[in-house]
């Protein structure tokens, strides 16, 4: 009798034992989760940054796709690039240049919007017809706004120039607008031209020359914006419509989608505008030599 009591104290023993260690090992093993969890969060981020590189992708080429799709000079032989001994041309990296290198009065002109640079070849060849050094610039994807600084080359390889004016077709214009402001105050600059374009930099405050011409007939120029900006404009400015001129008709690049049908020839807005130009450029100059000078 005493034989079994002992055996089953024995057994009651064991068993309390391996409930304690099998207590123990759960209580261990819950508390190394707690330490221990599982991180998910380096595969989020992974998946985070894929996506975002995946649409700057599909962004860059979308862009890409759009900026091929461009206005392309009408003179496809570029036979308005040819030099002869009474208009020399000079091509340079990422502009071309008409005229005479040394030629008192320079224009570095930024193309419009997807338009190819050489389409503006004819008014830059009326422009050095009149004795001006007039340099059209290429710009990146056809995009001013990659290139604003461009002028800054022209004109470094064109030291021998005394005057320069900045100008631009459209968003060429704008931006031509934006580095005149950036060297208003620097001396580099006599004035800007703005054709089919309005500026968006206040320039109200600076001695510039300030020209802008457009088309009666021009339905892509915001009018509302061209007229908001005359009060950012240098106070000797001047605006000069073209009647039956649009917006397409400064360069030669064919007709530009949501533009207004011109009544004047290309040629002729183009005259016109060289005109326009000539005469206040002329204007402006005898005006300054007219102001008295500095004792």
């Amino acid at each position: 009798m005493e034989r079994n009591e002992n055996n089953f104290e024995g057994r009651k023993a064991v068993a309390e034992s391996s409930a304690s260690d099998a207590a123990g090992n759960a209580a261990a093993a819950s508390t190394a989760g707690a330490v221990a969890p599982r991180r998910r969060w380096p595969r989020r981020v992974a998946i985070v940054l894929v996506a975002l590189v995946v649409a700057a992708v599909l962004a860059v080429a979308a862009f890409l796709v759009y900026a091929s799709d461009y206005y392309r000079d009408a003179d496809a032989g570029h036979e308005n690039l040819a030099s002869t001994a009474q208009l020399p041309v000079e091509q340079g990296a990422h502009y071309v240049a008409f005229g005479d290198p040394a030629a008192e009065t320079g224009l570095v002109f930024y193309p419009g919007a997807k338009v190819e640079y050489t389409a503006y070849a004819p008014l830059m060849r009326d422009l050095a017809e009149r004795g001006y050094l007039a340099v059209v610039v290429e710009m990146p994807f056809n995009f001013a706004f990659f290139g604003i600084d461009a002028a800054d080359e022209v004109r470094a390889a064109f030291p021998q120039v005394s005057e320069w004016w900045v100008g631009g077709h459209s968003l060429g214009g704008s931006m031509a607008a934006h580095y005149a402001a950036d060297h208003a105050e620097d001396g580099a600059l006599a004035g800007l031209v703005l054709l089919g374009a309005y500026t968006a930099s206040d320039l109200s405050a600076s001695d510039l020359g300030a020209l802008v011409v457009y088309g009666s007939e021009d339905q892509v120029l915001n009018r509302g914006k061209l007229a908001d900006s005359a009060a950012l404009m240098p106070g000797d400015a001047r605006t000069i419509e073209i009647v039956g001129g649009n917006h397409a008709g400064f360069g030669a690049y064919g007709p530009q989608e949501g533009d207004g049908t011109a009544t004047v020839s290309a040629e002729e807005q183009q005259g016109q505008t060289a005109d326009a130009i000539d005469a206040y450029v002329k204007a402006r100059r005898q005006a300054t030599a007219e102001l008295p000078k500095a004792a």
